[in-house]
């Protein structure tokens, strides 16, 4: 059998808080295990990615480091963006989002992308992906856009779940069923605003329009979903997307393969 690919999967930060009953004067560096077992099912190793930033920080080790020696990159979802990236002061101060992680997160996709390693986005990944390469997010969907669908819904969270219309000339219109209506989750408050340059919209929340998918139109794979994919249960109507896993997967693959291979010499 083929060595495994490694998938690099993005922290999410827990800052010190003296009310934690967990080593609350620590930072602490986590995934979800949905994340993880998400890109197992793809029978890829998922690979925690620490951030090499912070106040024990030596530099010795670098965002490119990981780009480097690991296959992918899974953007996890959590915070909110902080507004200063994309030049905005928080509407509120509970939108300032995780600045910290960002920074992280920000040198994390540009090494991937530098490296030629495919990127796929999780919901806060999809937001920080587009403000990464220029583009702009609603601080808060409900007060900024008006909308009437309520894109999170802390009881039902995961379940939470609205239709999807997908650009019938997309690469995910390959990959999702085209017979039957599509439902994907929404657990989110933040989404895109102005798309970044260089990407195309490949899919929009049926009941409002808002930007669900995107993919860079360039050579490199970068794609990203605002739902989350990595919570389907085949109970709740959730539409299966483990083809989208299946696609960044081969993309690596094929990637990996090309590294791999050594340079002809011309005649």
């Amino acid at each position: 059998m083929s060595k495994r690919l490694m998938i690099g999967v993005s922290v999410c930060l827990m800052h010190p808080d003296p009310a934690r009953k967990v080593v609350p004067r620590k930072t602490l560096q986590f995934i979800e295990q949905s994340t993880a077992h998400w890109v197992a099912a793809g029978e890829a190793l998922p690979v925690l990615i620490p951030s090499p930033y912070g106040s024990a920080a030596t530099s010795l080790i670098s965002c490119a480091d990981y780009a480097d020696q690991l296959d992918g990159l899974v953007l996890h979802g959590g915070a909110d963006i902080w507004p200063g990236h994309y030049g905005e002061e928080p509407l509120k101060p509970e939108w300032s989002g995780d600045a910290a992680r960002d920074v992280y997160e920000l040198a994390l996709t540009k090494a991937f992308v530098a490296a030629g390693k495919p990127v796929f986005g999780l919901c806060r990944g999809l937001q920080l992906i587009n403000v990464a390469f220029g583009g702009t997010l609603y601080q808060d969907v409900i007060t900024q856009t008006q909308t009437p669908v309520a894109h999170r819904n802390s009881a039902l969270y995961e379940n939470n779940l609205h239709g999807l219309v997908v650009d019938p000339a997309s690469r995910l219109a390959q990959l999702l069923p085209a017979s039957e209506p599509l439902a994907v989750n929404s657990i989110h408050h933040q989404a895109i605003k102005d798309l970044a340059p260089g990407f195309d919209i490949e899919a929009r929340s049926a009941d409002d329009g808002l930007i669900e998918a995107i993919r860079g139109s360039g050579d490199s794979y970068i794609a990203a979903v605002q739902w989350h994919p990595e919570m389907y249960e085949s109970t709740n109507g959730m539409t299966d997307c483990l083809p989208l896993l299946r696609d960044f997967l081969d993309a690596a693959l094929q990637r990996r393969d090309q590294a791999a291979r050594p340079l002809s010499r011309a005649a």
